[in-house]
């Protein structure tokens, strides 16, 4: 809307001087706007505006401009936003909000990096990461999905899905992962030189006071 327009909007209560003072306009150059016979639509405007509504309004001026030009419309962004913004429309974000698996705290407590300075692991069980990721559903919800690998050969041991992320996700992943392990354990299963280290980082911050979950390792 121009300043013009807005003018002629709100002549019912206030008067024409105070308005175009408010808004730096001249009153003769209002009553000159005023006199001036209105401009038809230009031909890609309908066009515009059906396409704007058959795409449910997510389309912006760069997907509308591509649609208009293969209709033989000739129009730029430049014009599309103006009318966009003369119209009160604006296109819907496509982009999915994604959920935090991690929330920045000050004064969280740190973890300690259990495999900083330990060599490389030389067989499978002796080192498990964890970590927790989301994935997308039908109708724009998300599901967590809790994992713990191994670092030696690279599978997964473990894994949890859940529609929240609770602490107890990562744990119920480290379980299977440990029921997993004691059901191969056997006579042929290759000893371990060591036990396994289990490091992985807990849904968000732990505060003051709320001490981060001990992983023990298994024998």
């Amino acid at each position: 809307m121009s300043r013009y327009q807005f003018i002629k909007a709100c002549t019912e209560p206030w008067p024409v001087k105070l308005l175009c003072r408010l808004l730096a306009v001249s009153s003769a150059g209002y009553y000159q706007w005023r006199k001036r016979p209105d401009r038809p639509a230009a031909a890609w405007q309908p066009a515009a505006q059906a396409a704007f509504t058959r795409h449910a309004r997510r389309y912006g001026t760069r997907r509308l401009r591509v649609e208009l030009r293969a209709e033989g419309h000739a129009v730029g962004r430049y014009a599309l936003r103006s009318w966009l913004q003369r119209n009160g429309l604006r296109a819907l974000s496509t982009r999915p909000q994604r959920p935090r698996t991690t929330v920045a705290d000050p004064a969280a407590v740190v973890a300690e990096n259990r495999l900083l300075g330990q060599p490389a692991p030389t067989a499978p069980d002796q080192v498990w990461v964890g970590d927790i990721t989301y994935l997308p559903l039908v109708g724009g919800r998300w599901c967590y999905l809790a994992t713990w690998r191994d670092t030696c050969s690279r599978r997964i041991v473990g894994w949890s899905l859940a529609a929240q992320m609770p602490t107890d996700l990562v744990l119920q992943a480290l379980e299977q992962a440990l029921t997993l392990l004691a059901a191969r354990a056997g006579p042929d299963y290759p000893r371990r030189p060591r036990q396994p280290v289990h490091q992985c980082r807990l849904p968000g911050p732990h505060r003051p006071g709320r001490r981060p979950v001990q992983l023990q390792p298994t024998g």
